[in-house]
C-alpha cells in the first residue's frame, strides 16, 4: 500500500493549530495533528447534509443556500445535484489555503464544482454572513469544525451555543431550515435547538456508503 505524503500545511485563522493535506495515491485526507478531519473517500454524511435539506426546499423554485466550510466538496455537489439552476449557493470557507486546496491538489475531487455559476465562494467566518442579512437564506448548513464539539477554533463554538442559534433564527427565511453535521451525537446541543423552539429532526449516516462509524445531521425548523 502506497504511504501518505506529506503535500502542504496551513494555519487556521485565530485557532493555533494547523491543517496538513496529506495524499496516498488517489486518495486526500486532511488533518489536524494526528485526528483526520476529512477524507476524499468517505463522504456520504456529509453529501446527505445537502441532500436531506434540499428534499425542504423543492416548493422554492429559486432558493439560497448558505453552507458553512467547504471541505472537500461533498456538501456542495450533493447540493448542486439537488437544486435547480435558479438556486444559488454561497460557501463560507474561513481557512484560505482549504480554497486553494480546490483549485490546485483537490482540483480532481471538486471536479469544477467551484465553476457552477450558481455557487460563489467566499473567504470568511460563515458567521459574518449569517449576521449579516435578516430572512436572507432559505437554508444554512453547518459543516465547521467537526460539529458542536469543535477541535480547531474556540470562536467557531459560537455558531452552535444559544447566541449563534439565535442568530441564524434570524438569518433563515420563514419556514427555512438550519442544517448541522456532527461527527458524534451531542444530547445537550440537540436540547438547545429545542428550548430554542427548533423542530428537530436527527438522522444518522455512515461515513462511507454503508460502513464506518455513524455521524450525525440534524435538519432543525425555527418557529
Amino acid at each position: 500500500m502506497n504511504e501518505w505524503v506529506h503535500l502542504e500545511t496551513s494555519d487556521v485563522p485565530g485557532g493555533g493549530k494547523s491543517l496538513a493535506l496529506m495524499q496516498r495515491g488517489g486518495e486526500f485526507s486532511i488533518v489536524v495533528g494526528n485526528i483526520e478531519l476529512m477524507n476524499s473517500t468517505r463522504g456520504t454524511s456529509e453529501e446527505a447534509l445537502a441532500s436531506l435539506t434540499c428534499a425542504r426546499l423543492t416548493d422554492r423554485p429559486a432558493p439560497r443556500i448558505l453552507i458553512g466550510g467547504l471541505g472537500m466538496g461533498f456538501t456542495l455537489r450533493a447540493a448542486l445535484r439537488e437544486l435547480g439552476p435558479d438556486a444559488r449557493i454561497v460557501v463560507a470557507e474561513l481557512v484560505p489555503a482549504v480554497a486553494a486546496w480546490a483549485r490546485g491538489p483537490l482540483a480532481s475531487v471538486f471536479a469544477g464544482c467551484l465553476d457552477d455559476p450558481r455557487v460563489e465562494l467566499r473567504e470568511t467566518d460563515v458567521t459574518r454572513l449569517i449576521q449579516s442579512e435578516a430572512a436572507g437564506w432559505d437554508a444554512i448548513l453547518l459543516d465547521v469544525d467537526n460539529g458542536p464539539e469543535g477541535l480547531l477554533r474556540r470562536a467557531n463554538n459560537r455558531l452552535y451555543d444559544e447566541w449563534g442559534l439565535k442568530r441564524a433564527q434570524w438569518a433563515l427565511k420563514p419556514g427555512g431550515t438550519l442544517g448541522v453535521w456532527s461527527g458524534t451525537p451531542d444530547r445537550k446541543f440537540k436540547a438547545r435547538l429545542q428550548r430554542l423552539g427548533f423542530t428537530v429532526a436527527e438522522v444518522r449516516r455512515p461515513a462511507s456508503g454503508s460502513s464506518g462509524p455513524r455521524h450525525v445531521i440534524w435538519l432543525a425548523t425555527p418557529p
